[in-house]
């Protein structure tokens, strides 16, 4: 017998956007958080990216507020980007629909009056980044004192760009008696220690190992010699439009996306649009949008623009350039393959990638496969200069591999001591030796 959302007693209201949003069954995650969380334990979860977490815990606590009461905030939802602000926001209005709950999502990117004053009627729920919201408290917009329940979403990225010092500035003005929620795609020990600090006693969820990838994404991998080449095979990759029909390309740097971007919107069929962080908000909004709603075929991306990404239909990620920060790929492959779809992970390695590619098949516990380059995808000689950066990128990583490799590239020689002492030739005699340079 399958199970439904009706099990865990939700409302007809909330059962009735479930139903119109096309939720017929509860994910793992959901099946085991919502109970959890409608307890009032304080949960850890770890799940992967798309396997509707954001719902896991979005679903007890609107049977938790039931309906609309007095002005200030009682739950409150930090993530680490504007684009996930403004997703789980679109969440909760799609829950709330047929109920009188209040939201708002803030963040940084546009003037804090707007969202100042998107507060002010009276909100129930507030999603937000760490930044805005100490923006809104100090100039008195926001007030925390009716916060009964505070989840940290995407723990893991709110750690990796620095917000721990925020977060612990506002947990000294949050009321300390609440329901703490942790929800994070990988367990580090950074994350450890957070939710030692964090949550008392809480209930762990795990739906996977800690930094799997989904099981019905598809991951591959070419070996390149450089970057030019890679564009070769993207465009030609690119030219299947009906095999790669909505596409997420990563890039390690603003600068490479812009590079791959020039070249695939002169040569490839169908829309193609940039995210990073110096586009400016209502753009990136617009060019998520547009992609969710199929009007862009490609979207070029970096990892800090991509969070936030929920789109169910994304044939391919692509990763021009292989993550150093490797609990990125995790992120980046759940882009594809949500709500039970299929999806593709493809990687381009140069040399100098291998290691990263390496260690992160070491952190999901599996090995990529790889593939042959079309013999149609021409592989460029690479310049002078890029050999020689690919060569130290490889020394440095010999270096960190090997205990006691010196390194090729800037070889120290042993340094000789120089004696207290110098010879007069006129005097025949023994000196000390003194600097006579200046500076």
């Amino acid at each position: 017998m399958s199970t439904t959302f009706d099990k865990f007693g939700i409302g007809k209201s909330i059962l009735k956007a479930l139903d119109e949003i096309g939720f017929v069954e509860p994910t793992p995650v959901q099946e085991l958080s919502i109970p959890a969380v409608k307890s009032g334990q304080d949960v850890l979860g770890i799940a992967q990216t798309g396997t509707g977490k954001t719902a896991a815990y979005l679903i007890p606590i609107l049977m938790r507020l039931v309906k609309a009461e007095g002005v200030d905030p009682r739950a409150l939802i930090l993530v680490p980007t504007r684009e996930l602000a403004i997703q789980v926001g679109e969440d909760i209005e799609e829950l709330t629909k047929y109920t009188n709950i209040r939201s708002a999502a803030v963040f940084g990117g546009i003037g804090w009056t707007k969202h100042a004053e998107l507060v002010e009627p009276g909100v129930d729920i507030v999603v937000a980044t760490p930044g805005r919201l100490q923006e809104l408290y100090k100039i008195g917009a926001i007030r925390f004192k009716k916060i009964k329940v505070l989840v940290i979403d995407e723990a893991d990225r709110m750690l990796d760009m620095g917000f721990m010092p925020q977060l612990n500035q506002l947990f000294e003005v949050i009321p300390p008696k609440r329901q703490n929620l942790l929800f994070s795609a990988t367990f580090s020990e950074k994350i450890e220690q957070v939710s030692n600090e964090f949550l008392a006693f809480p209930t762990r969820v795990e739906v996977a190992p800690s930094a799997t990838t989904v099981d019905k994404v598809e991951q591959y991998f070419y070996q390149l010699p450089n970057f030019r080449s890679k564009l070769n095979l993207i465009n030609f990759l690119l030219t299947n439009k009906e095999e790669y029909f909505r596409v997420i390309i990563f890039c390690a740097t603003k600068e490479n996306a812009e590079l791959v971007f020039k070249v695939l919107d002169r040569k490839v069929e169908g829309e193609v649009r940039v995210l990073h962080s110096n586009k400016a908000q209502n753009s990136r909004i617009n060019a998520i949008q547009a992609f969710k709603e199929g009007h862009v075929r490609v979207l070029i991306s970096t990892d800090v623009s991509a969070r936030g990404i929920d789109v169910s239909m994304i044939s391919h990620v692509i990763n021009f350039d292989i993550p150093t920060h490797y609990e990125d790929y995790v992120h980046r492959v759940g882009r594809t393959a949500r709500a039970n779809k299929h999806g593709v992970a493809i990687s381009f390695l140069k040399p100098d990638e291998e290691f990263h590619l390496k260690n992160i098949e070491e952190l999901i516990r599996m090995e990529l496969n790889e593939l042959p380059v079309p013999d149609a995808v021409e592989l460029v000689e690479s310049s002078r200069s890029e050999m020689q950066e690919i060569a130290r990128e490889l020394d440095r990583q010999k270096k960190l591999e090997e205990t006691g490799f010196k390194g090729a590239f800037h070889e120290k020689k042993p340094r000789v001591k120089r004696s207290p002492f110098t010879f007069n030739k006129k005097s025949k005699e023994l000196r000390p030796y003194r600097n006579t340079r200046k500076g």
